[in-house]
C-alpha cells in the first residue's frame, strides 16, 4: 500500500507512554461501540470524543479521518484470525487432516464472529473504501500463505502457481461466505456453512488429489 494511502488511514502517532496508550483504547473502544450501534458511516469523531470523554484534538491526534479508526479495529481482529488459523495449521499430518481443519477454521470463525456486531460493522466498513478494501484482500493473501506454508509441508509438489491461486480465492471467499451467514437467518446460515465446506472438501485438492475430496 502506497504512502498517501497510509497517511489518510495510519495512525498519525504510535503512543509509547502509559496515559497515550490508555487514551487510544479508550478512544478505540469507544468507536466499537458506536459502530456496533450504528455502523461505520453513521459515526461522527465529534461524537467518538463525547463517547470515549477525550478532546476532539486526541481524536484527530492518532486518526486523520474515520477510515483510520476501521483500520484499527480491523487489524484487531485481522491478527486474531490470522493466529488462530497460523495455530490450526501448525501441526497438520496429511492433506485430509488439512481439508480438516479448513472446516474447523470455518466453524471457528462463524462462532466467534455471528453474534459480533463490531466485527460486522468495521467488515461492512472496509467494502465502501478503497483503501480499506485492499487491506481486507491483503489479510486473505495472508490467511492463504498459511494454508499454502502447510500444504508446500505436506505435498511440495502441489505448490505451484495454481495452487496459490486457489488457496488465495478460498481464503477470501471463506471470509465472504462468514459475513453473509453472520447476517442469515441460523438455519439458512447453517446449510450455507455445510454446502461451502463440501465445495472445499470437493475442490481443493481436486485436480492434483481427488482422493482428498
Amino acid at each position: 500500500m502506497g504512502a498517501e494511502s497510509m497517511d489518510r488511514i495510519g495512525l498519525r502517532r504510535q503512543p509509547k507512554q502509559g496515559r497515550s496508550i490508555q487514551r487510544l483504547d479508550l478512544i478505540l473502544a469507544a468507536a466499537a461501540k458506536i459502530i456496533a450501534k450504528k455502523g461505520v458511516s453513521a459515526m461522527r469523531m465529534t461524537e467518538l470524543a463525547i463517547a470515549a470523554k477525550v478532546p476532539i484534538g486526541s481524536v484527530y491526534q492518532y486518526f486523520p479521518e474515520k477510515a483510520a479508526i476501521v483500520k484499527a479495529l480491523f487489524d484487531q481482529h485481522a491478527s486474531a484470525i490470522q493466529a488462530k488459523t497460523a495455530a490450526m495449521f501448525s501441526d497438520v499430518q496429511s492433506l485430509d487432516q488439512a481439508l480438516d481443519r479448513v472446516c474447523a477454521t470455518i466453524d471457528w470463525y462463524y462462532e466467534s464472529y455471528r453474534d459480533d456486531p463490531v466485527y460486522r460493522g468495521v467488515w461492512m466498513g472496509t467494502e465502501t473504501d478503497q483503501d480499506l478494501l485492499r487491506l481486507n484482500i491483503e489479510h486473505s493473501g495472508r490467511v492463504a500463505g498459511i494454508f499454502h506454508d502447510a500444504v508446500r509441508r505436506l505435498a511440495p509438489d502441489l505448490c505451484d502457481e495454481e495452487m496459490f491461486a486457489r488457496t488465495y480465492l478460498f481464503s477470501h471467499l471463506i471470509g465472504a461466505v462468514i459475513r453473509l451467514a453472520a447476517v442469515s437467518e441460523e438455519t439458512i446460515a447453517r446449510r450455507m456453512l455445510g454446502e461451502w465446506k463440501r465445495v472445499i472438501r470437493a475442490s481443493l485438492f481436486a485436480t492434483a488429489a481427488p482422493s482428498a475430496a
